[in-house]
């Protein structure tokens, strides 16, 4: 090499070192909560007050069409890794249904975003709800994890709960450890340590990635009596009212298009005049338990905004909020009310009546592919890398775009091995150019849930509602809420993308899907 090109060439290191410094790593913390309905935030039309949420999305972004895979463990895995969830072994819950595709626990042909953030330099921490295979031995910490606070499965808020069960860097703990907080409850518990571990990453001078996942507000819906007394009274008005207003408020702040009729009122579920006044009085409670520990969850959400100020990382970490499905009808039209909602003991379930309300505008709920089930807030907040604030952002996104997002943010390096193994390649795409408002190019979106499937391909959507439900079309920039079906009109149309999705379905572990050919699958409730 001559002088002139060796000077050139340290010069040009010397320039890659200076932006290095001038450019850190930010940190990034990932929220998810559980069984969150597309209006359930103030910021998304929702009369629930949720300030903490809604000043996050007046000072970042709101997308208008971010999507899950309508359940619980599959989205779960499809955002730790940025593939669909078939495609990480786990397709359905974690039981192990004896195909590749639902082996009920991540497989090792995937990465998590920690074991691609831990070799970029970042220190990886996770609390909250795991659900990706605990009981077949998948745990954070083997998942790439360097600190966790974890429950297996979900399904307690409260410290006295006979479910509550708690895993520290894989360790079970005992009730009475003193490493927790006396009388916790969950919301709280998983910020508290959230915090914990990110002062272990200051310690270390090292960018943090937390990975917090609420069960808040997933059923047994449980809170504190003072807090859901504060919302009693203010679902008298029945839940065809509450969404009639939350489409309201929806229209008035740009979210939704006038095109979009609100879809109307199911067959199963009674108009609010013909409710008797006492189950009035029940469903109100039961509303207001709801919003409750919604409110709960959003107090903690501004905790930990308040605990990365005060620490003065907050303007360098990227802060992306969603929900791993809309909201759920499972009870029934009329819901669970069993015990005293403030009491670990009880069991209630919102059900479908509210989740009606809780979807708005949209139509159907978990477990299924149409709007209601896949479609959930997501707010993008990072003062040092997003310059807008408080604008929507109407590209459409998934939860698989997150690991694209995170690789591409952090400077990290997706693998094409890991331990041994080949790696499958990201399916999602990166959601920084959306930050700048520019389009996210990718062929097609798909889902698969108990045999309810779609793919979205630009604002063409074909969705079936079951194995055997006939495929129905609609062109979501005039009919996102799903009234039109076109397929009879645009017959061809509706033949290519089932083509589209059927390649898709056997590339990506699909099928074969168990019970497809007369087999009953099972199908337990989480």
């Amino acid at each position: 090499m001559t002088p002139v090109r060796a000077f050139r060439s340290l010069l040009a290191l010397l320039a890659l070192c200076a932006s290095a410094v001038a450019a850190p790593k930010p940190n990034i913390v990932v929220i998810l909560v559980d069984d969150m309905g597309f209006s359930d935030l103030g910021c998304y039309g929702g009369e629930i007050p949720t300030p903490n949420l809604d000043a996050l999305a007046k000072n970042g972004l709101r997308f208008t069409q971010f999507y899950n895979t309508a359940r619980c463990c599959p989205t779960r895995a499809a955002l730790l890794t940025g593939l669909y969830p078939h495609q990480t072994g786990v397709g359905w819950m974690t039981d192990d249904q004896k195909q590749p595709g639902y082996e009920g626990r991540l497989n090792d042909r995937c990465v998590t975003m920690a074991e691609v953030l831990r070799p970029a330099g970042y220190l990886t921490a996770m609390t909250g709800k795991w659900h990706v295979g605990q009981n077949h031995g998948v745990t954070p910490k083997s998942r790439g994890f360097d600190r966790s606070l974890n429950a297996a499965a979900g399904g307690f808020f409260f410290a006295d709960s006979p479910r509550a069960e708690l895993f520290l860097d894989g360790e079970k703990l005992a009730k009475d450890d003193p490493r927790l907080p006396q009388g916790w409850y969950s919301t709280d518990l998983w910020t508290t340590f959230g915090l914990k571990f990110v002062d272990d990453a200051l310690a270390a001078k090292k960018p943090f990635y937390l990975h917090l996942c609420h069960n808040a507000p997933h059923f047994p819906l449980q809170a504190p009596k003072a807090e859901i007394d504060k919302f009693l009274g203010q679902y008298r008005i029945g839940w065809e009212e509450v969404r009639a207003r939350r489409y309201a408020r929806q229209l008035e702040m740009g979210l939704i298009d006038k095109q979009w009729t609100n879809a109307p009122r199911p067959s199963a579920i009674k108009a609010w005049k013909d409710v008797p006044t006492e189950e009035q009085k029940r469903f109100d409670h039961l509303m207001a338990t709801y919003a409750a520990v919604m409110s709960r969850m959003d107090k903690a959400v501004g905790d930990l905004v308040d605990g990365l100020r005060k620490r003065g990382v907050l303007d360098d970490t990227l802060i992306l909020f969603m929900s791993d499905n809309g909201g759920n009808a499972e009870g029934s039209a009329r819901g669970r009310t069993e015990g005293d909602p403030s009491d670990s003991a009880s069991q209630w379930f919102c059900g479908e009546s509210w989740a009606y309300a809780q979807n708005t505008p949209f139509r159907l709920y978990k477990h299924f592919n149409h709007e209601g089930g896949i479609s959930t807030p997501l707010i993008a907040h990072w003062p040092a890398g997003i310059a807008a604030k408080n604008e929507f952002r109407r590209q459409p996104g998934h939860v698989i775009d997150v690991m694209a997002t995170v690789v591409d943010v952090a400077g990290a390096v997706y693998p094409q091995e890991f331990n041994g193994k080949a790696i499958r390649p990201m399916e999602g795409r990166s959601l920084v150019p959306a930050f700048a408002d520019k389009p996210i190019a990718r062929e097609a979106i798909y889902w698969e849930h108990e045999g309810n499937a779609a793919v979205r391909q630009g604002d063409l959507k074909l969705v079936r509602k079951g194995r055997s439900g006939p495929w129905e079309l609609y062109d979501l920039k005039v009919d996102r809420t799903e009234l039109h079906d076109l397929a009879q009109s645009q017959p061809e149309k509706a033949k290519e993308l089932a083509a589209l999705w059927q390649a898709w379905a056997e590339r990506a572990q699909v099928l074969p899907a168990p019970g497809a050919k007369g087999g009953k699958k099972k199908t337990k409730k989480k």
